[in-house]
Parts: structure tokens; C-alpha cells; sequence
């Protein structure tokens, strides 16, 4: 069967890598503490910075900091630098440094240099030049994007569209403004991109994972993603995974530093442990915690809005509270007490983990469309694995709306088919292709009609189907696009129906030696958490075909699943989930890596599909996942 796995090459490096940072604060991963330059001005004082020292360490190992001396159009005192260097250094401590090109801002909205304006450019190539004299190492925060619309920069566009223009001019000033400079103050000296998660509109605000990401030494992933329903950016929980994952394609082998975390927007402490598992869940070597001042602060942290206190969750509220009691630290715990209690709790079992794999999804460099939907995927139990080329090897490929950025798509997807590899497409690109060849494959037409359903069937073939409504619960109304196609010619393998009309919701053709799928999106992408269960199951019965693990659960279950046969089942409920594992192959067993506990096998709860001839045996297990926790698991075959 043909993978999209990485080779073995990258899995000796990746274990090189593990080995050597062995000798750290923690066996598996790197942790290090983001310094802003306001917190850079306090440690100036030899007093705060033992103070502050002292408060952090006593609550969290960590391995390096990142001193950060301009942001915003303030300069850290240059003096001070060398100083506070000296000073972690003296800890065991090491010190790169860090720069936000940012200049203020409006009201709450973030400002960017202009990048048409000397001024501006002269500043951000001094902020460069004074970080690259006191550090071998400097990371660039997430601000080295392109906001203003100056009179000058309109007349400078001359006709561009303002993307063309910001992708152009940004990679100028990566070049011009902060490589070159940097390098000709020290030639030693490594530069760091951040980029942050809001990766679908990059490329509209000068943002190049292309070009740009590959003229820096190294790039680095922002893995916050806060609450996924009061922050504007509604970023769903299973991103803080995916984005190191597609990140990590983009520049691999080692090329993707480590993931970044802060601690804005929590409602209750759970969320910002999961922000840290979930990062190193997708195999980050290093992890940086955002900022110093909220770590080194003095209050008490609260455990904000847990509804599930009384339970036995994977962030136990009370084992950390008694694993501070006592500490040096002389008050009770704060942040740095949940990132380090967190830190260690995943350091357990990582190690234990081989590469993580996923359905291979193609987004093409400076694409968007389907907004973020693989994030929506990825929570209702579906692995991905994010893919800036288009995976040829893979048996099957994921292709949201994004993919239309590709000149070539319809062609690849033909050659996919004709090499026996099937493809998923979504209702999305449907839309975006059925004027640019997709008839020449299978002729479907997204009408521009939207049909309200509240009852599902499964159906593989001719006669009626299998309801898939949930019995005991009401059904509510859903809105899906609707897709025309030939009886005959395509198949529904699931539908949706609403006052005798229906939609397909999972609709498939043959062509050639492959099968392509199209997967019918409901118009709000979250409305797939309130799909009956059984749905979920078709669904990822055919997108997981042949995957070494599935799981049939409730939505916002989510699976991460590694090459050696483990696997983590981990779920963003408020309230307990029962969940049915499934694994392939006969007789398999499974144990828990952190309790070691072996779980029984249980006869299977019956597929709510139509499985392709000779399709390989599965064993299936029951578990009860707590709220808001993980579990980490092994198979093996008794074979």
C-alpha cells in the first residue's frame, strides 16, 4: 500500500534529535520561555530578575529563553543585555534573542511597519541589526506581516492585486531588512520566523510559507489556539496538532524549530494544558511558552469554569495544586505551575510515539477556501496530515476548496485515480472546479441552492437506505449545499433528506482504477459536531478505509495516530464520551503506555457501511474518555 509516511532518513533524524535533547529539563522536547522587551526592561534590575527567577524555576523546568530586545518601537536597554544573558546562562540556562516587528497599532488592532516608509525600514533593520550583536540566534514573533495602505504603498502596488504586492514586498524585506543585515553584524548569527495560526490568509498579508519560510535558518509554529468559540478567530481545538504537522511538511527535517503557546482567552485551565499536549502530541522538539511576565507573576492561577471538577480528568487540578505544595516558590501556584505540571504529564509517554501519520491533504502554498475545515475534521475524530505538495504516494487524498489555487489539480486528481489511488473532494471544490474540468471526471453541478435536512440514511447501491438518525433524540435542521448529479452515474453513499428532497452528504464515482468521493459540507462547518453519531461513522468509515485506527464517538472526539501502532484518543467534551476503537487486523491487542493496563476486545458494534471486498479484518475496544483528557495507546498484532 502506498503511504505518505516520511522516510526512514527523517525518522533517524528525528530520533537523533530526541536523543540529544535527552540531557535537558525533559527526555523528549526542549522547553523554553518567551522574554517580551517589557519584561527584557525588568530583569535590567539584578533585585526583580532573581525574584522572578526564582518564581518561575521553582515552578517549571525549562531548558532556554528567548530575550526579546525591540517590540513595538521600544528598544530594550542594549547595556542590560549581556547582563541577563550572563545571569541564565549561570542557571543552565540558554539565551537566543527575539524581535517583534510590530509598530503599534489601533484600537486593539495590530500594527505593522510600512514597509514603504524609510523610516519604518530603517527601524526594523536597526531592530535586526542591535539583536543580532548580543545572540547567535534570533526569532522573529508573529508581527513580520503587512497591514498599511499608505499613499505610498497604493501607488507602489502599480496594479497588483494587494496580495501579489505584500508577498512580493515582505520577501524584499526578509531579504534586504533582516537577513542580510543580521548576517553582516554576525555571520554566526541563525534567524527564526514565527509564524503564527491564522495560516489560511497568509498569503493577503505579505505571509510566504514558500519562499519566504525557506530564505530563514529555521521557522517556528504558533500553536495557540485559545477557546475556539470567544476569540474572533473561533480557531478550533485539533489546530494547535495540525498546524506543527503542515508546518512541519513545509520545512521538514528539523527545519520547523518548535511550537509556541500563550496563555490568552482560557475560560478554565484545561485549555491551556491541551494547547501544550496537543503541540507536542505532533512531535515538536521544542516548545515555547508565551510570556515570562505572566509566568513570573505572583498571583495565584484559578482554575476558572470546570464543570467536570468532581472528575478524574487528564488536568488534575489537584495533583498539581499538591505537586507546588511545599515548593520554594513561597505562594501558592501560577501559570508556570500548569505548563510545567502539564510538560511533564506528556514527557512520560512521548518518547514512546513513532511518526505522526494522518489522511494526506494537499493545501498548496498560498491557498485558502474551506476555511480551517481540516481543523473542523481533524475534532470530529478524522487524522490529518497537512501537505503543501500534492501527496502522489498517498492511497488517498483529502482536497478541501484550497486546492483550486493549484493550476494543475483536475490533472493530478486524474493521475491519482488512474494510478488506483482514490481522492476526497469537498463540496467546496466542487464549486471552485466544475468549470475548470472537473465534468471531464464526473459531471456534478453545486447548484447555489442550499436544502434543509433533518433526517440521514446510509445507501450503497439501488433500494432504500439505513436510517442513521439517532434514536431517542430530536433532529434538528442542517443546511447543506446541493449537488446535482447523474443517477447511475454516482452514487449516495449518504444522504440527507428534508420535506422529500434530498442532498448527497457522501457521494462517490469510479474512474479509471480509483474511486473519487465527494464529501458535502454542511454550510457552517461546526455544524458537524451536531451530526448524529452514526453519520460521523459512515464518514470516517470510508475515509479510513484501510487507516491502522478509527474510532466511532460523539464529535470533538479527536485521534492522533503514530506509525509504530500508537495511538492517542483524546476528547474536547465537557462530559464523558463512550468511544469504540477500532484497529485493523485480527486479534490485535492494545494497552495503555502511561497505566500499562491491556483493554479487552469487544465484538464488533457493526459497520455502518458497505466495506470493499476482502477488506482486512478489525478488532474494536470500549473506552470511556473523561472530559476534557487523553489517553495514550499501543497495538500490537498476537500474530
Amino acid at each position: 500500500m502506498r503511504t505518505a509516511f516520511k522516510t526512514a532518513a527523517a525518522l533517524l533524524l528525528s530520533t537523533v534529535s530526541c536523543a540529544a535533547m535527552s540531557k535537558g529539563a525533559y527526555r523528549n522536547f526542549n522547553a523554553a520561555i518567551y522574554i517580551p522587551e517589557n519584561a527584557t526592561r525588568q530583569l535590567a534590575d539584578p533585585t526583580v530578575r532573581e525574584q522572578q527567577y526564582q518564581r518561575v524555576a521553582a515552578q517549571l523546568r525549562f531548558d532556554k529563553v528567548y530575550l526579546e530586545s525591540f517590540r513595538g518601537g521600544q528598544f530594550a536597554d542594549e547595556a542590560s543585555l549581556d547582563a541577563i544573558k550572563k545571569y541564565f546562562n549561570s542557571k543552565g540556562i540558554a539565551v537566543s534573542g527575539g524581535v517583534t516587528l510590530a509598530a503599534g497599532g489601533h484600537g486593539g488592532q495590530f500594527g505593522t511597519f510600512d514597509y514603504e516608509d524609510p523610516r519604518d525600514r530603517a527601524e526594523c533593520r536597526r531592530a535586526v541589526e542591535m539583536a543580532a550583536r548580543h545572540f547567535d540566534e534570533v526569532i522573529l514573533d508573529d508581527f513580520f506581516f503587512y497591514t498599511t495602505k499608505s499613499d505610498a504603498d497604493i501607488a507602489a502596488k502599480a496594479g497588483r492585486s494587494w496580495t501579489q504586492y505584500r508577498l512580493e514586498k515582505m520577501r524584499e524585506a526578509a531579504e534586504e531588512l533582516v537577513l542580510k543585515p543580521a548576517r553582516a553584524v554576525n555571520p554566526r548569527v541563525r534567524v527564526i520566523i514565527k509564524y503564527p495560526n491564522w495560516y489560511e490568509h497568509f498569503q493577503g498579508l505579505g505571509y510566504d510559507l514558500d519562499i519566504e519560510a525557506k530564505k530563514f535558518d529555521f521557522i517556528y509554529t504558533g500553536t495557540e489556539t485559545r477557546d475556539p468559540d470567544i476569540t474572533d478567530q473561533l480557531l478550533q481545538q485539533y489546530e494547535s496538532y495540525l498546524v506543527f504537522r503542515y508546518y512541519d511538511n513545509i520545512r521538514p527535517h528539523g527545519g520547523n524549530r518548535g511550537g509556541w503557546v500563550d496563555t490568552f482567552d482560557t475560560r478554565y485551565v484545561d485549555r491551556y494544558a491541551e494547547q501544550l499536549w496537543d503541540t507536542l502530541f505532533a512531535k515538536a522538539p521544542e516548545i515555547t511558552l508565551f510570556d515570562w511576565g505572566t509566568l513570573a507573576a505572583p498571583e495565584a492561577i484559578g482554575a476558572g469554569d470546570r464543570p467536570w471538577s468532581g472528575t478524574q480528568t487528564s488536568f488534575n487540578w489537584d495533583e498539581m495544586l499538591r505537586s507546588a505544595a511545599g515548593s520554594s516558590a513561597g505562594a501558592a501556584p501560577g501559570w508556570a505551575r500548569v505548563a510545567g505540571w502539564s510538560l511533564e504529564r506528556a514527557d512520560r509517554f512521548l518518547g514512546q510515539l513513532g511518526q505522526p501519520i494522518g489522511i494526506a491533504s494537499y493545501k498548496p502554498y498560498q491557498s485558502s477556501g474551506d476555511d480551517y475545515l481540516h481543523n473542523y475534521l481533524g475534532n470530529i475524530g478524522i487524522p490529518i496530515e497537512l501537505m503543501p505538495e500534492f501527496p502522489a504516494q498517498a492511497q488517498l487524498v483529502l482536497l478541501t476548496e484550497s486546492a483550486q489555487q493549484d493550476p494543475d489539480i483536475v490533472a493530478k486528481i486524474k493521475r491519482q485515480l488512474a494510478s488506483g489511488g482514490n481522492v476526497v473532494i469537498t463540496s467546496g471544490l466542487v464549486r471552485a472546479l466544475q468549470h475548470r474540468g472537473l465534468k471531464d471526471i464526473v459531471e456534478l453541478e453545486y447548484t447555489g441552492r442550499t436544502l434543509a435536512v433533518r433526517d440521514f440514511f446510509e445507501a450503497y447501491g439501488a433500494g432504500a437506505g439505513t436510517s442513521l438518525n439517532e434514536p431517542g433524540k430530536a433532529a434538528r435542521e442542517f443546511l447543506f449545499p446541493e449537488i446535482r448529479f447523474y443517477t447511475n452515474d454516482s452514487w449516495t453513499l449518504l444522504r440527507g433528506v428534508g420535506r422529500s428532497h434530498g442532498v448527497p452528504i457522501l457521494l462517490m464515482n469510479r474512474y479509471s482504477r480509483g474511486v473519487i468521493y465527494v464529501l458535502n459540507v454542511p454550510d457552517n462547518p461546526g455544524d458537524l459536531y451536531e451530526l448524529p453519531q452514526p453519520v460521523l461513522k459512515v464518514i470516517r468509515s470510508y475515509l479510513q478505509a484501510d487507516f491502522p485506527v478509527r474510532l466511532d464517538a460523539p464529535a470533538q472526539v479527536s485521534l492522533f495516530a503514530y506509525d509504530n501502532g500508537a495511538f492517542i484518543v483524546q476528547s474536547f467534551r465537557p462530559e464523558a464520551a463512550a468511544v469504540e476503537i477500532s484497529v485493523a487486523g485480527a486479534g490485535v491487542t492494545i494497552h495503555d503506555l502511561v497505566s500499562g493496563a491491556a483493554l479487552p476486545a469487544v465484538p464488533d458494534s457493526g459497520a455502518a457501511s458497505h466495506p470493499a471486498p476482502g477488506a482486512a479484518p478489525r478488532t474494536s475496544f470500549h473506552v470511556l474518555m473523561p472530559p476534557h483528557s487523553y489517553r495514550v495507546f499501543s497495538s500490537a498484532s498476537r500474530n
